[in-house]
């Protein structure tokens, strides 16, 4: 007699962690994954770009030595990446790391990136390019709020899922005027693997001066230089909207390379930009990720348990 035919294993939970810029993710997610020889699995829009380095904090030699960190430098600046490619790159490093007998933990701020790692891709149609343009003609001539107040008058959950990123909403508007729906109506794909997202953050006071340290260290560091660098490469005012020009700070660093601001008034714009994107990540995280917000040393403890399993 033949009994039944067992079912497939469930896939193995991958730790995911995430915060706000600047709280410390990557000091963080360092020192817990030396203790049990873990491999990093980076969830990062922009530390993917060579070339970008100083601006986006990516981790840096020593650290890269220490610890094996994947999907960071996969992408030249010409490129434009999205949550699919990411998806993609990123469900094949972990299965590489998972075969080496090794533990992944995927590590990063992209709330984007990481919704799609959890709970699939939006099935959405390919793009057009011909409605993508007349949509970035729109987006340079009525400006990011009016284009999320079309979305917002119809679907307003569709609005917040945007966090005012104007690639995210060009692409909403774009496949709104061929289909008559928004992206998220769409459904999502079967992730092909199970997460555990662990959140934290920093009290307000503190995550703002952590952020404001950091800015003036990048400048220190040759930032301007490195936004001069890429405005070479990449013309900033496109179009179309250049994917790279979206990183935070990047336009405030090359004026400062320019000379049309001066590093304190850079500094003081992109720390009040990078608290407001800061406030979008944990509503995101929140509402989309499902993760509870702990303190840094509750997120250590929920990290150390989750790579020991």
């Amino acid at each position: 007699m033949i009994g039944p035919v067992p079912s497939d294993p469930l896939p193995p939970v991958i730790p995911i962690l995430t915060a706000p810029t600047a709280a410390g993710k990557s000091a963080l997610v360092l020192a817990a994954a030396q203790e049990v020889g873990a491999e990093i699995v980076s969830a990062d829009a922009f530390t993917v770009y060579r070339g970008l380095d100083i601006g986006t904090a990516k981790p840096g030699p020593a650290d890269r030595a220490s610890v094996p960190h994947h999907l960071i430098d996969v992408a030249d600046v010409h490129e434009s990446f999205d949550v699919a490619r990411f998806v993609s790159l990123a469900e094949t490093a972990i299965r590489d790391v998972l075969a080496r007998g090794r533990v992944p933990v995927v590590v990063g701020g992209t709330g984007f990136y990481l919704q799609g790692l959890m709970r699939g891709l939006p099935l959405t149609p390919p793009s057009d390019p011909q409605v993508r343009a007349q949509v970035e003609h729109d987006l340079a001539a009525r400006g990011l709020d009016a284009l999320l107040a079309d979305i917002a008058a119809a679907d307003p959950a569709e609005a917040a899922r945007m966090e005012r990123n104007p690639r995210r909403v060009v692409r909403a508007v774009e496949v709104h005027r061929r289909t008559g729906r928004y992206p998220g109506a769409f459904g999502r794909s079967e992730p092909a693997f199970r997460y555990q997202p662990i959140a934290f953050t920093r009290p307000p006071d503190d995550l703002e001066a952590r952020m404001h340290g950091r800015v003036l260290a990048m400048f220190q560091a040759g930032w301007a230089d490195e936004a001069a660098w890429l405005a070479g490469q990449v013309d900033p005012e496109g179009p179309p909207r250049p994917t790279v020009w979206q990183a935070l700070g990047y336009r405030e660093a090359l004026a400062v390379a320019r000379g049309t601001l001066s590093v304190p008034q850079a500094a003081a714009q992109i720390t009040l930009a990078t608290r407001q994107y800061a406030r979008r990540q944990l509503t995101f995280t929140r509402t989309q990720l499902g993760a509870p917000l702990l303190s840094s040393d509750e997120a250590r403890r929920h990290l150390g348990a989750a790579l020991a399993r």
